[in-house]
């Protein structure tokens, strides 16, 4: 099952056809192998919330950590809504896994994007895809909270070296990654929202534990919270100022992938009350169950939260190479939107399989057990607040003209 058939908007080739039919069925089977992974340890990542080592094992060992890297720096040049179908499909087996899937492919969009010709950026680029190294990412610390376009610690340079020490609240698998990319203010002097985007590798940096993780989903995310105290070299921060890569890669990227990872665990909760619902009416002599009506509704709204995350990752394809017109405040409300409306209608699809399943849905030992899907899609609306997102782009909507004509 697909979120969305990879964009094209030019015509193919009889030999592109061929190449993209061959690349897309190999991926795919490699996809399908750590899904295969990653749904037979999903349980145990949740009840130990530990990291998921088996499935992100078998990513890398099925080379899938470096696919949106162009192919001349070693990687496959994958598209986002190629990318994005994987995390649909890890989505449906676990939740954690996907999660970390996106986080890492959202870092890797921004370096990728925003790398400007640095050699240091094609160096690690080609390592990433060599090694599969996992990326992690730190854009939340102190008091700034979830303002991810507020740092408080600041870049420290001294001739051609820099230092960085923060107090990051969460850093989603710190512990596990292999690098972190993080913000900063450009220096000490600078205003709070004057940041850039640097990656540290895990020789340059020491983590010193501050939270520990123990949520009500998203388990084996391990999203503690770390001081970090990291050291390396100016070449390691991107040339585009922050508040470029944030509003044309970070936020379009994180918000499509992470959709996707939502809807994936949508469909797995519909497909598992449809396994409920054919059961019982099994055993019922072909009548349907009290909570047939429920997954009907459950059925159509996973169809509807796919169309809308389709139809966002298409128009962030379409104009995602001209800086204006992702800038514009039509595509930015958008993509915040599409955010929005994906997380809260991920819960009321999950709510809706969850009640067409009743007791038996309910249940932690029964097969039908829907509890680590609805606990984990909770997540959703607090992944960067929604109400802190509806407030943002509140503003300035109100300073738009209401069409007058459809």
């Amino acid at each position: 099952m697909t979120i969305l058939e990879p964009l094209r908007l030019e015509p193919l080739t009889y030999q592109e056809k061929s190449e993209m039919a061959h690349t897309t069925k190999e991926r795919s089977s490699r996809t399908n192998a750590v899904v295969t992974v990653a749904e037979r340890n999903a349980s145990a990542v949740d009840r130990d919330a530990r990291f998921p080592e088996e499935a992100i094992s078998a990513i890398r060992d099925r080379r899938l950590l470096g696919i949106a890297v162009p192919r001349d720096l070693g990687g496959e040049g994958a598209s986002l809504s190629e990318v994005s179908d994987i995390c649909y499909n890890l989505g449906r087996a676990c939740s954690s896994t996907a999660m970390i899937y996106a986080m890492h492919q959202h870092a890797v969009a921004c370096l990728v994007r925003h790398r400007r010709g640095s050699a240091w950026y094609e160096r690690f680029l080609k390592r990433l895809c060599a090694e599969q190294l996992l990326l992690a990412s730190s854009t939340t610390e102190g008091r700034s909270g979830g303002n991810v376009r507020s740092s408080e610690a600041a870049i420290v340079a001294a001739g051609s070296r820099i230092s960085l020490e923060r107090q990051a609240t969460v850093i989603s698998y710190g512990a596990n990654a292999d690098a972190i990319v993080t913000t900063a203010r450009r220096s000490a002097d600078a205003a709070a929202s004057d940041q850039v985007f640097v990656t540290f590798l895990r020789e340059d940096y020491s983590l010193e534990p501050l939270l520990e993780w123990d949520p009500l989903g998203m388990r084996g995310t391990c999203s503690a919270g770390f001081k970090i105290q990291a050291c390396g070299d100016r070449d390691q921060i991107l040339a585009d100022p922050y508040e470029k890569i944030h509003a044309q890669t970070m936020v379009p990227v994180a918000h499509l992938t992470w959709a996707s990872v939502w809807a994936g665990i949508a469909a797995g909760a519909v497909e598992r009350a449809q396994l409920f619902i054919r059961d019982a009416a099994r055993h019922a002599g072909g009548r349907l169950p009290p909570g047939a009506a429920h997954f009907t509704r459950a059925s159509a709204a996973l169809g509807t939260l796919r169309g809308l995350v389709a139809s966002s990752l298409r128009r962030y394809e379409q104009v995602m190479d001209d800086e204006p017109a992702v800038a514009a405040l039509d595509f930015q409300t958008m993509i915040h939107v599409t955010k929005v409306e994906a997380s809260e209608l991920a819960v009321s699809t999950v709510m809706s399989a969850f009640r067409a399943s009743g007791l038996s849905g309910y249940r932690n030992d029964s097969e039908f057990s829907l509890g680590r899907y609805l606990r984990d899609i909770l997540s959703s609306p607090i992944m960067i607040n929604n109400d802190r997102i509806m407030s943002n782009v509140s503003a300035p909507i109100l300073m738009t003209n209401i069409p007058k004509h459809l």
